[in-house]
C-alpha cells in the first residue's frame, strides 16, 4: 500500500479551515427562537463531509487502483489503462468543477488545459501521478510516485 502524505499547504489550509468552521459553529449565538440553527449545523456538516473524503492511501490490485478513505475504499477499475507518469504539480493551473480544494484533500473533478477533465485524489500536489485511461484521467498522490508507476508498468 502507498500512503497519501499531506503537504504543508494542505496541513495549513486544513488547520485554518477546521478552526474557522469550529469557531463559527461554536461562537455564533442562537437567537431566542432558534431560527439560525443552520448557522451552527452547516459548518459542522461541511467539516464532517470533508473528513469523510480524506485520502489515506492507495493500493494496486490486479483489477483496480484502490483509494483508501477514512471509512471506505473508492475503486478505480484498471480496464482501459493506458499508462501512468510522475508529473509533479500536475494540478497546477487546474480549475475545480466539483469537489474539495484543500480541506483535508484535493478531491473531485477538475479541468486543466494540459490534462482536460480529470478526477483528483490528491493530498500532496508535489507528488502527483497522472494515470491515463482510454476515456478518463485520474491524478493521485502516493508517497512514492516512482514506485507507484513502476508497480503499474507491467500492465500497459
Amino acid at each position: 500500500m502507498f500512503r497519501a502524505p499531506w503537504s504543508l499547504s494542505l496541513l495549513i489550509v486544513s488547520a485554518i479551515g477546521t478552526a474557522v468552521l469550529l469557531v463559527v459553529a461554536w461562537c455564533i449565538p442562537l437567537p431566542a427562537g432558534g431560527g439560525l440553527f443552520w448557522t451552527k449545523l452547516v459548518p459542522l456538516a461541511i467539516l464532517a463531509g470533508a473528513l469523510l473524503f480524506v485520502v489515506r492511501g492507495f493500493e494496486i490490485t490486479p483489477g483496480a487502483i484502490l483509494v483508501r478513505r477514512l471509512f471506505w475504499t473508492t475503486r478505480i477499475p484498471r480496464a482501459g489503462l493506458l499508462g501512468a507518469t510522475v508529473e509533479p504539480q500536475a494540478m497546477t493551473g487546474s480549475l475545480r468543477i466539483c469537489g474539495n480544494s484543500g480541506l483535508y484533500a484535493f478531491n473531485g473533478f477538475y479541468w486543466s488545459k494540459r490534462l482536460g477533465r480529470f478526477r483528483a485524489y490528491v493530498t500532496d500536489q508535489e507528488k502527483t501521478v497522472v494515470v491515463r485511461f482510454e476515456k478518463r484521467v485520474v491524478v493521485l498522490s502516493p508517497d512514492d510516485p516512482e514506485a507507484f508507476v513502476r508497480s503499474l508498468a507491467g500492465d500497459f
